[in-house]
This record gives structure tokens, C-alpha cells and sequence, in this order.
């Protein structure tokens, strides 16, 4: 049986990359709406209903609307926004969290695709909290640089239109009140929001993140390979992960494979851990493609997951 696909939004930077990895699939069909009813929304409800999954790349409220003009109780939603990532009856997209959360997306009517900046804090920390190496209540930060399509069409235009002279590294959301907060502390297990400052760089995508640990502030104080065997045991016991952990040396002061852009194309997330023992100080980095695994990526794994296909079907790793 071939599955009918209808992206809403499938114009915009995630739509256009969701699209595009699904081209060429003879296990699905996806739909779209015309170019001039676009804002149509008899047009728009008609291929909600008749899709058997609708990807939503929408801005909150607008994927909200699109939820409600469902009035069958067969079409399967992923949504790409921020509108239900912790709403009671979604599952969260992150297949690799935990080891049964495959297992919740498969079985899911409405799956809440992951935003690009909490996937590296919550695949860092939700382990070594479950492990009980960071306490819950440990004040985190965490920081990154993200490439300038992160940001939507319009970051898009503002950082290549003609003549124009872009920030190389520009900090945003210095009110420290970011819309994926909740997500991040939520998913991450933390009985506080963490001190999140993201940054923009003067490139079109991929991402590293960072998750600088304090370890004497824990009571029990962890090592780097204790950090690094957590994290290493968890993503190697989950079937499909796209999450990789890169070999532990304590001797590394500086890596190319921080690079932000080294996994763009790919559904990859690597994460690598730094440490020194005597200073009982250590870092969690996070490569990956903020259009990848942080976006389209994402929502082809589990539109995948949800179709009973093979997981990596349309994704390079």
C-alpha cells in the first residue's frame, strides 16, 4: 500500500528538505497543495483528510489550526513546530532518548518532531541524569552555534541577499526566555530551565553545541570515562540510532570534528566528551545538521518509524 504524504508548508526551508529526501520513494505519494491555494483552507483541510501522514512545517499557530482541521481520526501528524512538543497525547520525536521511545513514535497518532537546538542538551544530559551522574537540580548551561538557516526564510534572505555584510558569530535570546526551554528541560529531566545562549554563524546550516559540567558539584564526582561509558552504553543499545558517541581521550584539547558543518547532509548527531580528572571540569559537545537530524532529517526518521519502514530509508547517516 502506498502512503499518502501531505507536507503543509512544504514551501519553507524544512518542507523543501523533507520534500527532497522523499523523492524517488515508491512506498509513498506525497501531495501537495497548488501554488495559489496556498492559503486556501478548504483546500488545506481536503489533503489533511485524505493524507495518511501530514508533515506540519508551520509556524505554531498555524499548525495548530491544521491539527484542528483534521475531522477524520486516520491522518497521523508530525509537526515540525514548537505548538505541541510538550503537549499531553504527542510523542516526542527523538527516537534515540530512550529505548522504548521507537517503540511510542511507531504506535503514535501525533508525533512532536524535536527542535534543532534541545536534541545535543537532551541527548548530552537526559542519560547521565536517568544514570544519576548529574543530579536533576544541577544548574546547567548550555551554548552553540547554529548556521543561519536555523533561523527560517527570512534569517535566510537577511544573510544572503546581495551586498549584504553579515555578523560572523551574533549571541540571540539574551533575555533567556528561548521558546524551546520548556522542551529542553522537560525532555532533559531538569528540575530547572537550563542558562541557554544560542549564537548564529555566518554559514547556511549545521550546528555544535556545548555542555559545560562543574563535576565537583556533584556529590558523587563522576570521571570522564565514567561521562563517556554512560553515554557510549545508552545510544549503542538503541536499534536504528543515528546517535553516535566518538572514542574518549583525555588527552584531546581540540578536535576538527567540532566543526559545525562536519555532519550537513546527514541525519548524524555525534557526541564527544571532554574531560579533565583533576580539575573535575568537562564538556559535552554535539555535531549535527540543524537541517538534519535537527529538522527534515528528523521528521524522515519518523515518518519512517511511524510507516514501519526501515528507519534509515531516505537519510544518509
Amino acid at each position: 500500500m502506498v502512503a499518502k504524504i501531505f507536507i503543509d508548508g512544504e514551501a519553507g526551508t524544512t518542507g523543501l528538505q523533507i520534500r527532497e529526501r522523499l523523492a524517488g520513494r515508491r512506498d509513498l505519494e506525497v501531495v501537495s497543495i497548488d501554488h495559489d491555494k496556498r492559503k486556501d483552507q478548504d483546500e488545506r483541510k481536503r489533503l489533511l483528510n485524505l493524507a495518511d501522514v501530514a508533515i506540519l512545517c508551520l509556524p505554531d499557530d498555524a499548525a495548530r489550526e491544521s491539527v484542528r482541521l483534521i475531522e477524520n481520526d486516520t491522518t497521523r501528524v508530525i509537526d515540525a513546530s514548537t505548538a505541541h512538543r510538550v503537549a499531553e497525547g504527542w510523542a516526542y520525536g527523538f527516537a534515540e532518548m530512550d529505548a522504548g521511545q521507537t517503540d511510542e513514535i511507531a504506535k503514535a497518532r501525533y508525533v512532536a518532531n524535536p527542535g534543532c537546538w534541545p536534541q545535543g542538551l537532551i541527548a548530552a544530559a537526559r542519560p547521565l541524569v536517568e544514570a544519576r551522574l548529574l543530579p536533576g537540580d544541577y544548574p546547567l548551561s548550555y551554548h552553540g552555534v547554529s548556521g543561519y538557516s536555523g533561523g527560517g526564510r527570512q534569517m535566510i534572505e537577511e544573510y544572503e541577499a546581495p551586498g549584504v555584510v553579515a555578523s560572523q558569530y551574533m549571541p540571540y535570546a539574551l533575555t533567556f526566555l528561548h521558546k524551546h526551554l520548556p522542551e529542553m528541560q522537560h525532555y532533559g529531566k531538569l528540575n530547572r530551565p537550563p542558562l541557554f545562549e544560542p549564537v548564529v554563524g555566518n554559514f547556511a546550516q549545521g550546528m555544535t553545541t556545548s555542555l559545560p559540567l562543574h563535576l565537583d558539584m556533584v556529590a558523587d564526582i563522576p570521571s570522564g570515562k565514567d561521562l563517556h561509558a554512560v553515554l557510549a552504553d545508552h545510544y549503542a543499545s538503541i536499534p536504528d540510532s543515528f546517535v553516535q558517541v566518538a572514542p574518549y581521550d583525555p588527552k584531546l584539547g581540540k578536535s576538527a570534528a567540532l566543526d559545525p558543518q562536519a555532519h550537513n547532509g546527514t541525519n548524524t548527531l555525534t557526541l564527544h566528551v571532554f574531560a579533565n580528572d583533576e580539575t573535575n571540569q568537562a564538556v559535552i559537545a554535539a555535531v549535527y545538521d540543524n537541517l538534519g537530524k535537527g529538522a527534515s532529517g528528523a521528521a524522515v526518521q519518523n515518518l519512517n518509524i511511524m510507516l514501519g519502514v526501515n528507519a534509515r530509508e531516505s537519510l544518509a547517516a
